[in-house]
């Protein structure tokens, strides 16, 4: 047994803790006997009556007690905005982490639920530094327009809403993160009214979710692809209460451990006294639930509105609501900010490999200085790379190879070469292929680095460009690294892998020499950018290289290297955002 106690917290009132009692004795049934359990009830007011009840539940592993939250509260009343939030016991769960110092991590599970599982692996899961461990919010995802309310009101993908109902807190980043303030905070600033403190916590905790397995919250209302018995908590969401529906979906489990409690007889006498009027009332609320948030989202200043039109800089909304229009159309392959105007590269202009001595010292100085200039962005919190996995594959590399990467930034080729850095490759030298109009007219400070930091330019001029492919072929051959952005195009922030074009792949199979897929994730930072968007933390994933077939032609293994380029960026985006890669263009399809 270990020494470790698991802390679990449920939030109810007097009317609702004999629910609480069934869900804490189906937990109790289920747990594994290898671990002490202590199950807080926070509460304003149980009478000594239901706490009895409660107390009959306790064993030799789970003791229980119920604290009362109304001192906490007088504390902080001085904070919160004159509303009714802090009176509403699903919002107790935001105080946890301040109310009990003593814990770094802890389950809160509602009510209405019913644990199947062992309650202790869910505690041990590592969710790292991420602020909550939760499911996705089925909702949201299997319902169009909640799914668009979130994405248009809160601005958070409806496959990365989770349900607040069941959480696996991490207390440390709460405390770290003042979590507790930012809620405060947004209560002054603006009214959710859909899912209410759940809009909140989803707004706060951004791009910090651990997404646990499915199972652990199944609700009960949605469609799932898996048996009800490997459910690990069965969740009553909304209406769908088997106390009030005897025909509720899978109301049998909650029955079967209802009859092992003293309240049963007690929960039995509130179905059978459930009249059709409340029924329709349930219905009616569903109903109005539905269009309040098509209300919302139709709302001019609803929160999002509200934030791009007070905060945010407008050139960037503009290029966000540009990238939409973009991708509805499927116009991937187009840029949707405009390059400084650009003229022809000539031949004549440019050699790009057998550079003079004075080209090679302005490439030695143009390094060192952009060598500083990303330190600075690091230091500052501008460019911020929180992780490169999959290092080996390049560290591994014996021959030169193509690197591709999705482009979202102009910063990105710099993570790029930091991998390239990490990745120990000093024999092999790193480029990167970069549009013409950059090389030829790009101004200041960029504009030298483009043209001395190992770039090799593309030109629309015939001669120009035989000369760059002859001098890609040449590098590749001798075993460089050669940076080429496939997708052709870069969105701004821009998380999805766009399809690909066949020009790195051709270069890769004509010098038979591998691809390394490289995709670039992110999500919020917390530091608040100057155009009011949060700084992204880049996580660098470089996946195995791919290597030409010797058995297939030079075009069958450019459609293939290619195929399995954009399966990998596929792949890594889908378990990394824990979203399925789906466009605009798609969804307006179906």
């Amino acid at each position: 047994m270990t020494n470790q106690t698991i802390p679990i917290f449920y939030a109810c009132d007097d009317n609702f803790v004999k629910y609480t009692i069934v869900s804490i004795h189906s937990m109790i049934t289920n747990a594994s006997k290898n671990h002490k359990y202590h199950i807080y009830v926070l509460h304003t007011g149980i009478s000594s009556k239901m706490q009895e009840e409660v107390f009959k539940l306790k064993t030799d592993n789970f003791d229980i007690s119920f604290e009362d939250v109304t001192d906490y509260l007088i504390s902080i009343s001085e904070k919160l905005p004159i509303r009714d939030y802090y009176s509403k016991t699903t919002y107790y769960r935001l105080f946890i982490a301040e109310m009990f110092p003593q814990y770094d991590k802890a389950i809160y599970i509602d009510s209405d639920t019913v644990v199947q599982g062992d309650i202790s692996e869910l505690f041990f899961t590592d969710i790292k530094d991420a602020y909550v461990g939760a499911c996705h919010e089925q909702a949201m995802v299997q319902v169009d327009e909640y799914g668009t309310y979130v994405e248009k009101v809160i601005g958070i993908s409806r496959y990365n809403f989770f349900n607040a109902g069941l959480l696996l807190i991490n207390c440390e980043q709460f405390r770290i993160k003042f979590v507790l303030d930012k809620f405060i905070q947004y209560l002054h600033t603006y009214n959710f009214v859909v899912t209410q403190d759940e809009d909140y916590l989803n707004l706060i905790c951004k791009d910090h979710v651990y997404w646990l397995d499915q199972r652990w919250n199944t609700e009960i209302f949605a469609d799932i692809d898996y048996p009800i018995e490997q459910a690990k908590v069965l969740h009553y969401i909304m209406t769908s209460k088997p106390w009030h529906y005897s025909d509720c979906r899978h109301g049998d489990v909650f029955w079967k451990y209802a009859k092992e409690t003293s309240v049963y007889e007690e929960i039995l006498q509130v179905l059978n006294a459930y009249t059709d009027e409340q029924r329709e009332r349930d219905r009616i609320s569903g109903e109005n639930l539905l269009q309040l948030a098509i209300k919302e989202t139709n709302r001019e200043d609803n929160y999002l509105n509200r934030v791009n039109k007070a905060n945010r800089a407008k050139d960037r909304v503009e290029v966000l609501k540009k990238i939409e229009e973009f991708e509805l159309a499927g116009r991937f392959d187009e840029d949707v900010e405009e390059d400084p105007p650009g003229r022809v590269l000539m031949p004549d202009e440019i050699d790009y490999v057998n550079k003079s001595i004075s080209q090679k010292l302005k490439t030695k100085f143009a390094f060192m200085i952009a060598h500083k200039f990303v330190d600075n962005l690091i230091e500052n919190k501008k460019l911020i790379i929180k992780e490169i996995t999959g290092l080996e594959h390049f560290k591994n590399l014996k021959s030169g190879a193509v690197i591709t990467c999705n482009h979202f930034n102009a910063f990105d080729s710099f993570a790029i070469q930091l991998a390239y850095e990490a990745a120990e490759q000093p024999q092999r030298t790193f480029y990167r292929v970069i549009r013409e109009g950059n090389y030829t007219s790009f101004p200041g400070f960029y504009g030298f680095l483009m043209r001395h930091c190992n770039t090799l330019p593309l030109s629309s001029n015939r001669n120009t460009l035989k000369k760059f492919m002859e001098a890609t072929d040449r590098l590749l051959q001798e075993g460089n690294f050669v940076l080429v952005y496939p997708e052709q195009s870069m969105w701004w922030n821009y998380r999805k892998p766009k399809p690909l074009k066949k020009g790195a792949y051709l270069f890769a199979a004509k010098n038979n020499v591998p691809v390394l897929p490289c995709f670039i994730t992110m999500k919020d930072s917390d530091i608040m950018g100057e155009d009011g968007f949060y700084v992204q933390e880049y996580t660098i994933h470089i996946s195995e290289p791919i290597y030409p077939n010797e058995s297939l032609s030079q075009r069958k293994n450019v459609d293939e290297m290619m195929a399995k380029n954009s399966q990998a960026w596929k792949d890594i985006y889908e378990t990394e955002y824990q979203i399925p890669l789906t466009y605009i263009t798609q969804q307006r399809e179906a």
